[in-house]
């Protein structure tokens, strides 16, 4: 009798112990990266430790678009071991704010899946607000201006506005500010849908594009 109450006692004492789970341990799972102007490619380290007293073995790692290649060097983490995932980027001619996501799948049985987010901030070249400008037919037809700034380590000096119609007038003058320029559109008559290409070529070595347009009342706000 005693000793069935001691063994009992024991079952009890071994099933209250939580289990060992195998667990990895992030230092961080978002990373903000700030690339210079002209980098072709931006890289994430996501470092990681196992703090459990088991083997975790990483059975996969995927990328949320082809334009991000996720890479590490073993998939068996010992207990104690440290390693590194990293994320290269490639930058091509994105610009502006990027966020791509890498997830990690192991045999961990608290946390088979972990998502690691990778944050790019790419410096544009040249800005331009807005790259529409419009006109309601019978509308008065007074300039409405489009800004084109140089970015953050890039001189622009000039630049040069073309219309693929002649029933628009363009004129550039210097902003406030170093690299910003000021291009003023206008239709020479408001009485006819119109629409067409602005071409504006910098010194910089970047062509952007715009449209101008007359559209019929209320067409503009519809579309919008």
């Amino acid at each position: 009798m005693k000793f069935t109450a001691k063994l009992l006692f024991l079952a009890v004492i071994l099933g209250a112990m939580p289990a060992a789970h195998a667990q990895l341990t992030w230092e961080k799972t978002q990373v903000e990266l700030r690339p210079k102007l002209g980098e072709k490619e931006s890289v994430a380290h996501f470092n990681y430790e196992n703090k459990s007293d088991k083997t975790v073995n990483i059975k996969n790692v995927r990328t949320s678009c082809g334009c991000t290649v996720a890479s590490l060097k073993k998939n068996d983490v010992a207990r104690g071991e440290k390693g590194e995932i990293t994320a290269t980027f490639d930058i091509g001619s994105r610009t502006g704010v990027q966020q791509k996501i890498v997830t990690v799948e192991s045999d961990d049985p608290d946390q088979p899946s972990v998502s690691l987010a990778m944050r790019v901030l790419i410096p544009e070249e040249v800005t331009m607000q807005p790259q529409f400008v419009y006109w309601e037919m019978g509308e008065a037809p007074k300039p409405k201006t489009i800004t084109v700034a140089a970015g953050e380590g890039v001189s622009m000096t000039k630049l040069d506005v073309s219309s693929s119609l002649p029933d628009f007038v363009t004129q550039v003058k210097k902003g406030s500010k170093a690299g910003e320029f000021l291009i003023s559109v206008s239709p020479k008559t408001t009485d006819r849908a119109l629409t067409a290409t602005l071409t504006i070529k910098p010194d910089y070595p970047r062509t952007l594009y715009a449209s101008a347009r007359v559209t019929p009342t209320g067409e503009s706000a519809r579309k919008q």
